[in-house]
């Protein structure tokens, strides 16, 4: 299967698995019918700077990981990966590792979390020892470790739940 095939079914699938209960046709008409706005399509949910780091985020989904790693031909780790997708996407040059990753921007509330917001973890044994970026509806992109690939988790899973250190905005919104 071709890279772009792939691509293309990864951003439908994640377009269902991050799309609203209301999305249906009969909700957003009965929705509508109410005096409610229509529910916002996947990417409408985004700013253009959050979609352009998801899109340039899916893109790498699938790169090995690797220690260290600051290039997407040799593999990435958790930093190189957001580093590269800030960078490429919006042009944005971040610090190199998680932890200094963890001091930039404004720290937010869990419940304050939009699409483009970094999510750090423990899971060294040290707080911000792990960085991704968040999706929305509890997803987030990130090169997890060794023997892995760049992939989309859900951060409601209890590993993730118990390792949780805190968000960051990097955006300006």
């Amino acid at each position: 299967m071709s890279a772009k095939k792939s691509l293309t079914i990864l951003l439908s699938a994640l377009a269902m698995t991050l799309a609203s209960p209301l999305s249906g046709l009969s909700a957003a008409h009965a929705a509508e019918q109410q005096g409610f706005p229509e529910e916002q399509s996947f990417f409408e949910r985004y700013t253009n700077s959050a979609q352009d780091l998801v899109l340039k985020g899916l893109e790498l989904v699938g790169i090995g990981y690797r220690f260290g790693g600051t290039n997407p031909d040799t593999g990435l780790d958790c930093s190189g990966f957001v580093q590269i997708v800030f960078k490429d996407a919006i042009g944005k040059l971040l610090p190199r590792t998680a932890r200094e990753q963890s001091e930039i921007g404004v720290a937010i509330d869990a419940k304050e979390l939009k699409p483009g917001d970094l999510v750090f973890f423990n899971t060294m044994r040290r707080a911000f020892s792990h960085v991704g970026i968040y999706l929305g509806n509890n997803q987030f992109l990130h090169a997890p470790r060794t023997g892995s690939q760049v992939r989309v988790d859900d951060m409601s899973k209890s590993y993730w739940v118990q390792r949780y250190n805190g968000a960051r905005r990097v955006l300006e919104r």
